[in-house]
Parts: C-alpha cells; structure tokens; sequence
C-alpha cells in the first residue's frame, strides 16, 4: 500500500530526527506528519482486508513506541496514555458520523438510495436505532457495505 509506505517513510524520518519524544511531541508529530498518511482517502477506501488492516495499524503500534517510557508498555495502554483511538476505532466512527450526516440530512445524498430502514415488530427504542446499511448496486461496494449501527 501506496500510503503505508509513505508513513512508514515518515515515521523512520521523525524517529531519525528526534531522539526523544514526549507525549505532547508525539501528539503534534503524529497527528500532523504520520497519522494523514495512515488515514488517506480512508472515506473512500476502507481497508476490508485483515492484511491491509493489520499494516496500517504495525505503523501506529511503532509510532507509540517513540515515546519515552512507553516503549515497553502494551499497545493499548499506549494508545490509552497518549490520548489515541486504534485505526479500526478510528474508520469506525468516521463511517458512523457520515451516517448520521446522511440520515439527518446534513449532507445533500438522497439517505433512501444508501439506507433501508428496519421495519417489523421491533420496540420504539429498536426501530428507531437500528439502520441497516445496504449499498446499492449504482454504489461503490467498498462504502458502508452491510454495516449496522
């Protein structure tokens, strides 16, 4: 992948020019140099593939091993002390927000070519929070396929 490559070249960059990084470093440097490279077109192109996942996310995992004293900590308690959400959780509430955006009209897509309501006996609380995600054949298949929220 075109982007992991080019994070992983900024990354070995940033790590050859700061020996020691605080947390509030890394913050500025991640966000602003690595992190974009990770997330590019991620609207368009979600990575399906456990392969492509599992590449993005070695990257982030090595970028919090920059920090000093995380180093030997496990990734989630980095992730936790830093302030930072896995990639996964990341695409996740991109693809949740562009929903609600979609369902309440805040972007100008017709929501009944992307969305089929949950109809049937479900309870008020059921109906109105379950949204099957469907995408139509017109559609990319690579946006919002059978998603649920």
């Amino acid at each position: 992948m075109q982007s992991a490559k080019k994070a992983q070249s900024v990354l070995g960059m940033v790590k050859r020019h700061f020996k020691v990084v605080d947390k509030k470093d890394f913050n500025v440097l991640y966000k602003t140099y690595v992190r974009p490279h990770l997330e590019y077109r991620v609207q368009v192109w979600s990575p399906h593939f456990k392969k492509d996942i599992e590449c993005l996310e070695t990257i982030q995992r090595r970028a919090t091993k920059l920090v000093k004293g995380l180093k030997r900590k496990p990734y989630e308690e980095r992730l936790k002390s830093l302030g930072l959400y896995s990639l996964q959780q990341r695409r996740l509430r991109g693809d949740l927000i562009e929903t609600f955006k979609i369902l309440t009209g805040k972007e100008r897509v017709d929501s009944q070519s992307f969305f089929q309501l949950a109809t049937g006996s479900h309870n008020a609380w059921t109906q109105s929070e379950t949204v099957l995600a469907k995408v139509l054949d017109n559609c990319s298949e690579d946006i919002f396929q059978y998603k649920s929220c």
